[in-house]
């Protein structure tokens, strides 16, 4: 049966949107059927619980979802993602990311704010057959305000502790029955909460803004063409890390991130009776910079920057059949091209050169020191880097009596091209111990130029079966087999230090490098194998979703410090892990009025097979991932019955909740269990919302991140307490 796009989503009377929901999935998703998303673990957030929890994006909706744990630190750029105890610090996320069915491909874009999100969702699991690279632990999709489904005005201000706040508007429009058109602007600042003890300056200061068009056509009842224009624009000081021994952050030279970030997709969708043609078309672009003090001290050692502009471009084509029939298909091909120029140059200072250079060159031949004939130096790289890769991809479900049998397999190819060019032009001269006096002078004058390249061939298949009760309401148990691939790579961070060691092997003390052995590394891949379960029960207040999950990954892609005197990180294929652990979420109404909402996740990741050369790390949990995740929340509204002025008061109070976490992988360093309680008080009335906020009331303590640079031990601790008061006013 033909359906028209006005009717797809339902419409309230005061024009806000009530977003028809099946299966805990807005119908806006272009790949799921309904069946299909039985079978994932998944958490869902509506348009109301998104503004009551102050939900912007990806890293404020993990704080409540179960084994999801994207911490907050360095800046916009270094967050890194872990789920169920997959993850890495650097490179390849482990979580995909679409906007509006639109694929992030860039994970520096991963972290910012978003005005105005219809509903959210997180799929835990390899997700890969349908969504592809980099899904291995799970896809988010985020869905914003439609102008088909909200026509007016919403204004949005917020001011909040550290001279932090936050202005908002957008306008939605029907400019006809068959095109609506929407224009957001956001913007927000803040001063920061961390002190550079070193300048007295605060560190975690940041300004965003952001912009976003929509245009919606519906030139037919059976056909649907969306553009989404967006443009962010961020400047941030962040890497507010302390010194554990000093437990003071000082250092001396700058460190900001700054990026800019334009994304267009364009989505036209054919529906008639039997299937929906789907043309997922994007541009995206960034251009950022990474400029750190990279050993954190007051003392001159060494800086980098990282700068790059990337262009991509993405195309998905998808056909779906629609779920009236017991036989259900989705079958598509997806492609992109990627080409991004980097420079990341590495500046040696004065006591970088004395400790990491001069100090080791003259403790193994003392009789000749040598005295570098500057003070300061640059190992330089650039870098080119072209990559494409398509996929094709079908998934089949077939409903008998009860049970869904559902099968899927996609085939994914990808193609990586690194040209770098590393260089420095610099000299030292050779001693005699005796007198001091010059022996020799050598310049050394290194320009490197290479390509590489690399191919990636992953077939990932998935297998489900779905039992529905016999129940009233919707309740179902499903098991899971499904792999999961998290995409191969260069490691261009590692350049600078193999220039390094190329340098000082000049002098006979540097380590040897194999430049095509050490910089690449293979796909990550894993075994996904869950049960599942989704009861409804108490006519419908009472909403259960269990599950058990085991993980085997092959290949793990670990961030380790290479052998020889080095300052940087590689990214390399050093272990096997296993993963295993639950998840609960629980929804309830028990009173009118009254809503509870639990979610738990439970994760043991352990290395069953890692040996760095140094030591054998069997059986170590995984470092950087929480053991458990809680997310706990009571909200109560009252009616007010006061007329367009005062209609509710909604009374929250909830706690967010995360650890064990080891920083590292003997275990020796970790961050035990905390609990970060958050209160808010909201009335409400029929054009304006005015809530009072609270979050981390116990001002608890805690560390969101560690690392070791050059012998030196650093934390971040986490935000303290924050209060705040936002205003939402809507203009019909």
């Amino acid at each position: 049966m033909a359906v028209s796009w006005l009717n797809v989503m339902g419409q309230s009377p005061d024009n806000q949107i009530d977003t028809l929901r099946l299966d805990d999935i807005t119908v806006t998703a272009i790949k799921q059927a309904s069946a299909s998303v039985r079978e994932a673990s998944v958490t869902t957030l509506t348009r109301q619980q998104v503004e009551q929890n102050a939900v912007m994006g990806s890293k404020t909706m993990a704080e409540m979802v179960p084994n999801l744990f994207i911490p907050d630190y360095g800046s916009r750029m270094t967050s890194t993602i872990y789920v169920r105890g997959i993850g890495a610090r650097i490179d390849q996320p482990a979580m995909g990311l679409n906007i509006d069915n639109v694929p992030v491909l860039c994970k520096e874009n991963y972290d910012f704010d978003l005005m105005d999100i219809a509903s959210m969702e997180m799929l835990r699991g390899p997700q890969s057959i349908l969504y592809g690279r980099n899904t291995m632990g799970g896809v988010m999709n985020i869905y914003t305000l439609s102008p088909f489904t909200y026509q007016g005005t919403r204004l949005l201000a917020e001011y909040g502790m550290n001279n932090s706040w936050k202005a908002g508007a957008s306008h939605y429009h029907k400019l006809s029955n068959q095109v609506g058109l929407s224009a957001t602007a956001y913007y927000t600042s803040t001063d920061g909460s961390y002190r550079n003890e070193y300048n007295h300056r605060l560190t975690d200061w940041e300004h965003q803004g952001s912009g976003r068009i929509k245009l919606e056509w519906l030139p037919a009842s059976d056909w649907r063409v969306s553009n989404t224009l967006s443009l962010s624009v961020n400047r941030q000081g962040g890497y507010s890390y302390e010194y554990t021994q000093t437990g003071q952050i000082s250092y001396n030279d700058t460190c900001f991130y700054r990026r800019t970030a334009i994304m267009d997709g364009l989505t036209v969708q054919k529906h008639n009776a039997h299937y929906t043609l789907s043309s997922i078309t994007s541009y995206q672009y960034i251009n950022d910079n990474m400029t750190l003090d990279q050993d954190f001290t007051p003392l001159p050692y060494f800086t980098l920057t990282q700068a790059r502009q990337e262009h991509a471009v993405t195309e998905d084509l998808v056909a779906r059949s629609h779920a009236e029939s017991d036989y259900q298909w989705t079958v598509g091909a997806f492609g992109y091209y990627r080409h991004m120029n980097m420079q990341a140059p590495v500046t040696f200072k004065d006591t970088g050169i004395a400790q990491l250079i001069e100090q080791h060159r003259n403790e193994a031949l003392p009789n000749y020191p040598i005295a570098w004939d500057e003070r300061q130096f640059v190992l330089g790289s650039e870098f080119t880097m072209p990559t494409w890769g398509a996929a094709l991809y079908h998934q089949s479900s077939y409903r008998w009596n009860r049970v869904t049998f559902t099968a899927g397999l996609r085939l994914d190819y990808e193609h990586a091209t690194l040209r770098y060019h590393s260089h420095t032009n610099t000299g030292y001269s050779t001693l005699r111990q005796s007198d001091g006096s010059v022996f020799a002078h050598d310049d050394i004058d290194i320009d490197d130029r290479g390509t590489l390249k690399k191919d990636f061939l992953q077939l990932l298949p998935k297998f489900s079966i779905t039992y529905d009760f016999d129940t009233a309401l919707p309740s179902s148990i499903t098991a899971t087999v499904a792999k999961g691939s998290k995409a191969g790579g260069f490691n261009t961070q590692m350049f600078s230090d193999v220039l390094q060691q190329r340098l000082m092997g000049i002098m006979g003390i540097g380590a040897s490098y194999d430049v095509n052995q050490i910089v690449g590394y293979r796909p990550e891949k894993a075994w996904n194998y869950e049960l599942g379960l989704h009861w409804t029960a108490w006519d419908g207040r009472l909403t259960t979703d269990a599950s058990i999950f085991y993980m085997d990954c092959l290949d793990r892609q670990l961030t380790v410090f290479p052998d020889g005197t080095t300052t940087g990180r590689v990214m390399t294929n050093a272990g096997k892990t296993r993963s295993w652990g639950g998840e609960l979420s629980v929804r309830a109404n028990p009173w009118t009025g009254g809503n509870m909402m639990v979610s738990y996740g439970f994760t043991d990741a352990r290395f069953v097979e890692y040996n760095d050369g140094k030591a054998d790390y069997r059986h170590r949990y995984v470092p950087y991932s929480p053991k458990h995740t809680l997310f706990a929340q009571i909200t109560h509204l009252i009616d007010l019955k006061g007329g367009d002025w005062a209609q509710h008061l909604t009374l929250d109070a909830n706690v967010r909740s995360a650890g064990e976490i080891y920083w590292n992988e003997a275990n020796t360093m970790r961050q035990p269990f905390y609990a970060q309680l958050g209160a808010s008080v909201t009335l409400s009335g029929k054009r304006y919302s005015l809530q009072v906020w609270g979050r981390n009331l116990t001002d608890t303590q805690f560390s969101t991140f560690y690392f070791v640079s050059i012998g030196h031990e650093f934390l971040q601790r986490g935000q303290g307490r924050t209060m705040g008061v936002t205003l939402r006013i809507f203009v019909n």
